[in-house]
Order: C-alpha cells, then sequence, then structure tokens
C-alpha cells in the first residue's frame, strides 16, 4: 500500500530566500559585513559546534575566507583521552548498553590552566580578526560574533556508524556503534545540550552542517522566528527509519524507502530528543535538531504542568515497529520506576503501549507471563537459551494472544511483551527509551552478525510475574472506554493503566471534530484514512494536511484545532490516536 506519506515536513518561516545564507563564500561575506558594523579593531568571533559537526569543514572555510591574526582550535586544550575516559567511566560503567546520567560540564574536558592560558593571550591581542573553532568556543573568549554549528542526533548517530565522529574527546572512531551511542546519551549530548542551553541567547548566527559542502547560516532573530512559529501551530519533526534483524517491509511502501535496503525495522515519526525540524526560507530547507524547540520554548510545547512534572525534557515518543514478512521482537521488560531510578539516575521510566496499525491473520503479541508459572526455571531457561546450551521456548512461559488492526495493547513497566511477527506497531512510550531489559532474542545475530545484548540479570529483577494471562486481558488488552459519541464522531479512552501517564484517545469520524488542548501537549497520529486536514477554529495558523500513519505535534500554546477528512477521504471514515500527559 502507498502513502503520501511525507518525509520531509517543514514549519514555513519565511517566503524570502535572502533571510538564509547558503554557501561557505556567502556565509563568511555575512559574517564580514557584520564585522565592519562593529568597526572595532580588534574582532573575536566564536564558532561553538555540537560534538558531530565536521569541523574540518568548517575550520578550512575559514581559513579561505576569512583574514585571522589567530585562529585558535579548542580540540589543542582537551584532556588527554585517558582522562576522559577515566572521567566518564562512572557514568558509561562497564554495562555493554546502560549507563547512568551525569553532572559534568564542558569545561571538565578541558585542561582549564591551558585554557587560562590561551584567554590571556586572546586578550593581549590588540587588532585583527581572532577565530576560536571548536567545542567549547565561547570559554575561550567573549565574542563579538558568537556562530553555532548545530547537529540532530541522528545525524550523529549516522556519521558513527561511518566511522567519522566518536566521543567528545575520545580517539574511538572505530569502537562499536553501540557503545559511541551509549556514551553519547548518557554523556556526550548531556553536556553539550547543557553547554548549548547557556548559548542560545547569545549567538548571533546559526549553522546547519547537516548536508556535506551544503552549510546554511540563518540570523538569530529568523531562527527565534521558526521555533515562535513551531509552537504555535501544529507540526512534524523529520522522521527517520532503520533496518533491524527482525525488520520488516511495510515501512519501505507506506513511507517509500529504499526498496534495496534488507528491511526496516524502526520508523522514529516523532522523537524530538533525535529528530530534525526543517525550517522553509523561500526556496532554502534549514536544519536543525528539534531538541532545541524543547530546550527553548519548554512551557509554550509542553503546557505549564508537564513542564514542571519533566522540566525541558519531550515525555512523549511515537515510532512504528515494522515485522510485516520480517519476525518477532526480542522478549523484553522495562524497568520499574524505583528500578531506574536506582540504577541509572532517571526519574522516570518507560511505560509505554503498542498500537496496531495493521496486523496479518497470523498477527500476535507476547504479554504477560502464563498462569502459576515458575519464575526461576523461566529465568534458568532463559539463561541456558543465551549461553546457547538450549532453546527458549517462550509461549511455556508467556501469553501468546492474537491481535488485529486496531487492537491496543498497555505494557506498563515490569510487564514482559513483544510484538510478534507480521504486524505494524505505533509504539506510543515516555521517552527513557534506551532502557529496554532484553531476555531473548529467538536466538538470532543482529545485523552485524554478532549477538545482540541480553539483559537478564536487569530483568529479572523487574518482573511482575503477577500479570498472567487473566489479568493481562482484563487490564491491559483493548481497555477501551466509550467517552462520547454522535452523528459523526466516537471518542474512545483507549488506555491508561494506573502507573502510566501517557493518556490515549482514539477518535472516529467522518467530519470535522474539534479538540482541545487544555494547555497540554497533543501528539496525534492519523491511524485510519488517506488524509486528514488540521485547522484552527479561530484562524490562529494556517491549515496543514496530514497523511495516514504521520505523526503530528501539537504544542499546548495551540488553545484548540479541528481535524476533518480530507482530499480522497471526504466524508469517509477516519481514525485519529492522540497522546497527551495526564495532569
Amino acid at each position: 500500500m502507498r502513502s503520501n506519506y511525507d518525509k520531509f515536513p517543514f514549519v514555513e518561516v519565511s517566503k524570502s530566500s535572502e533571510l538564509c545564507v547558503a554557501g561557505w563564500e556567502n556565509i563568511f561575506a555575512e559574517v564580514k559585513r557584520l564585522v565592519a558594523s562593529k568597526n572595532k579593531h580588534k574582532t573575536v568571533i566564536c564558532v561553538e559546534v555540537y560534538h558531530g559537526v565536521d569541523t574540518a569543514e568548517i575550520r578550512d572555510a575559514i581559513r579561505a575566507n576569512l583574514e585571522t591574526v589567530t585562529f585558535l582550535d579548542t580540540g589543542d586544550f582537551l584532556k588527554n583521552a585517558g582522562e576522559i575516559r577515566e572521567m566518564v567511566y562512572p557514568f558509561v560503567t562497564d554495562d555493554p548498553v546502560f549507563g547512568k546520567m551525569n553532572t559534568l560540564e564542558i569545561k571538565d574536558f578541558f585542561e582549564m590552566e591551558w585554557v587560562s592560558q590561551a584567554q590571556a593571550e586572546l586578550r593581549a591581542i590588540g587588532s585583527g580578526t581572532v577565530v576560536v573553532c571548536g567545542e567549547g568556543a565561547a570559554l575561550f573568549a567573549d565574542a563579538d560574533i558568537l556562530i553555532y554549528a548545530d547537529l540532530a542526533r541522528w545525524e550523529i548517530q549516522k556519521r558513527m556508524k561511518r566511522k567519522e565522529v566518536g566521543n567528545f574527546g575520545m580517539n574511538n572512531l572505530d569502537e562499536a556503534f553501540a557503545l559511541k551511542y551509549k556514551q553519547g546519551y548518557f554523556v556526550d549530548w548531556r553536556v553539550l545540550d547543557r553547554h548549548k542551553e547557556r548559548l542560545f541567547r547569545m549567538v548571533d548566527y546559526f549553522l546547519d552542517t547537516h548536508i556535506a559542502a551544503s552549510p546554511k547560516m540563518v540570523g538569530s532573530e529568523v531562527y527565534k522566528k521558526g521555533l515562535d512559529k513551531a509552537v504555535s501551530q501544529p507540526f512534524r519533526v523529520v522522521p527517520f527509519f532503520d533496518p533491524g534483524p527482525w525488520g520488516g517491509q511495510w515501512l519501505k511502501e507506506v513511507a517509500d524507502l529504499d526498496r534495496d535496503e534488507v528491511n526496516y525495522a524502526w520508523g522514529f515519526d516523532c522523537v524530538p530528543e533525535e529528530n530534525s525540524l526543517l525550517f522553509k526560507l523561500g526556496e532554502h530547507i534549514f536544519e536543525l535538531p528539534s531538541i532545541n524547540l524543547v530546550l527553548t520554548r519548554p512551557k509554550q510545547l509542553l503546557g505549564d504542568s508537564v513542564y514542571r512534572q519533566f522540566g525541558a525534557e519531550f515525555p512523549i515518543r511515537f515510532d512504528f515497529l515494522d515485522t510485516m514478512e520480517g519476525g518477532n521482537l526480542s522478549l523484553q521488560v522495562h524497568p520499574t520506576r524505583a528500578y531506574i531510578r536506582e540504577q541509572f539516575g532517571m526519574d522516570y521510566t518507560q511505560d509505554e503501549s503498542y498500537y496496531f496499525l495493521e496486523a496479518g491473520e497470523d498477527a500476535c503479541v507476547y504479554l504477560g507471563t502464563c498462569k502459576g508459572v515458575n519464575a526461576a526455571q523461566m529465568i534458568t531457561d532463559l539463561e541456558k537459551a543465551q549461553n546457547g546450551s538450549a532453546d527458549f521456548e517462550a509461549e511455556k512461559y508467556v501469553n501468546k494472544l492474537p491481535v488485529k488492526k486496531h487492537d491496543h495493547i498497555l505494557i506498563p513497566a515490569g510487564t514482559v511483551h513483544c510484538s510478534g511477527k507480521n504486524a505494524v506497531v505505533l509504539e506510543i512510550s515516555a521517552t527513557p527509551y534506551i532502557f529496554t531489559f532484553k531476555l531473548w532474542d529467538w536466538g538470532r545475530l543482529g545485523l552485524d552478525g554478532k549477538p545482540r545484548p541480553i539483559n537478564i540479570e536487569h530483568g529479572k529483577k523487574v518482573i511482575d510475574w503477577n500479570r498472567d494471562e487473566d489479568w493481562v486481558k482484563e487490564n491491559l488488552f483493548n481497555n477501551i472506554t466509550e467517552i462520547s459519541v454522535n452523528g459523526h464522531s466516537r471518542e474512545e479512552s483507549t488506555g491508561l493503566y494506573s502507573t502510566q501517564f501517557i493518556e490515549t484517545r482514539r477518535h472516529w469520524f467522518d467530519a470535522r471534530v474539534t479538540h482541545y488542548t487544555h494547555g497540554n501537549l497533543n501528539v496525534v497520529n492519523l491511524v485510519e484514512g488517506g488524509e486528514a486536514i488540521v485547522e484552527s477554529p479561530d484562524g490562529l495558523f494556517d491549515p496543514y494536511v496530514i497523511h495516514y500513519a504521520e505523526t503530528f505535534i501539537v504544542p499546548a500554546n495551540v488553545p484548540s484545532y479541528t481535524i476533518s477528512p480530507f482530499g480522497k477521504s471526504a466524508g469517509k471514515k477516519c481514525a485519529t490516536l492522540k497522546a497527551y500527559i495526564r495532569k
């Protein structure tokens, strides 16, 4: 089945192309214009970069386009890799998958005595243009012009996989991707985001270097205008897709992806920590990390109550798990809130749910343990299977339940679960998404030909053995309550277990339905119907067309919005699934 799924959604900031400068020559012509306008004997330009940005390209562009009396590369002032490895070890740990959140600052990565010497030398320069470039550039001097070169985490991951990028301050380009990702997740990105947050108000220009040799730059006022525009209307972030050992073929068709790829297991349709956000300025598309919207506009985006509860974090994730013509997901369990806080320093855990967008005749879900299960024997059998001395008979211990399209399965932390093959899951979860304890991976290898990490030691400590077949059917399987119904629409509550903070509502409709945010973030997916149109009852934003399976975000700043069947779906039955944080 094909659709009009949009892989490159954008927020239109301006019709004018002149507000975005493209190409290094034009970018530095603009920088030189600003230098001249300051009319100073000495100008200090700091080019801050997020780790993962190609600083070599930026350095070459600076040397080709600017006359400088001094060029300082911040990488020359970092502690050596051994010292940094020792410093971050308490947060990275020896665990192959999990670490702990850190309290480090960017200055902790530098030899600050050397930095102090560099600061004094820079102050002593009397005239000319001084450039400081790299992570932490603003530590070295008070910038007359501050430029920030940013990069979305998904692009960083691609560069890690290509062995173009290691971890901050480390010489580990050739290290396994999973280990680099772990250190990025627990250390680098937290440190760099804290540093970036402090600089936002001081930045003069933002640089987009996501595409090699195709840089773009916008001024801070244009950038802020784009962020303000995004939190005043429904919008989508840029989805990304990844293959996996159990992946399927559905996403290739629905999202029009590379048919030559072995499969697509994941479709990350709304993970603002890692997705990009696109600004359209005339003919130019400017790419930025969507986390910047969360960091700079948290109250407008999330709402006061969500912000008080979570801070500047986006607490809801929507993604696709495609097993059509693929295999079972790994059998897994998520940590309880107490366990994740004690072991990993996280404030909340990955409660989640599976909404079945598509399901084959043999589609199923593994959910909860069988009645009267022998817990010790199950763990023993899992351990035997993991060391290769036996197979694991999953159905002897875990309930296997048939599912159909539009079933909604709740999965509170502590519940053993996984989706079976020949299904497409819209996974709705809280965002500490790295914390999945795999118990069994069906004896298969990862795409790299190596076994994927199994976490029985963690998993056995959080499994709730009381969640047997009767319990999960009563509490977790299609726990649907009708909220309201009229001639053209029906609203249903499709899920909220007592320990979960994400509420979901499904609306069936063949005419316009009005939604009210009540000052609360809404995340919505069109789960039935070809396309629909989202409009403002008060004309506060332009009409926005969405297509089947697309997820869009409605900021808390938007008081209300309507959704109507549109185009070929006009007058036909459609359905949306909406998630928000329970107050």
